[in-house]
C-alpha cells in the first residue's frame, strides 16, 4: 500500500474508500517515523485510481505531518487527483511539489 521510497514514501494502492482506513493508518505509521522537521516526498505515481477520499486521506496526513513538523510534499498526482481537488474546490490547499 505504502512503500519506503528513496526520499519518501509511494502510495501503490488505488486511492479509494475500500482502502481509505487502510492508506490512513499505513500513512500516519510512516509520518510518525519521519524525523521532527523532515520533508517527506509522497509519490502518487502508482496511484491507478482514486475517489474522493483520497483528498480526505491526503488532508489527513498533511495534519498528521503537521502536528510533527513534518513537511508533506505530494509529487506525480494522478490527472483524476487534480480534477477531484479542483470540483471541489481544494487545489490550493493540496501540499504539490
Amino acid at each position: 500500500m505504502i512503500e519506503q521510497a528513496e526520499g519518501g514514501l509511494r502510495v501503490t494502492a488505488p486511492m479509494v474508500i475500500a482502502n481509505a482506513r487502510a492508506l490512513y493508518e499505513a500513512g500516519r505509521r510512516a509520518l510518525n517515523s519521519a524525523q521532527r522537521s523532515a520533508s517527506v516526498l509522497l509519490d502518487l505515481a502508482g496511484v491507478a485510481e482514486v475517489d474522493s477520499s483520497a483528498l480526505a486521506t491526503l488532508f489527513a496526513w498533511q495534519r498528521k505531518a503537521a502536528e510533527r513538523a513534518v513537511k508533506l510534499r505530494v509529487v506525480n498526482p494522478p490527472a483524476s487527483l487534480i480534477s477531484l481537488a479542483a470540483l471541489y474546490g481544494v487545489s490550493e490547499l493540496l501540499p504539490l511539489a
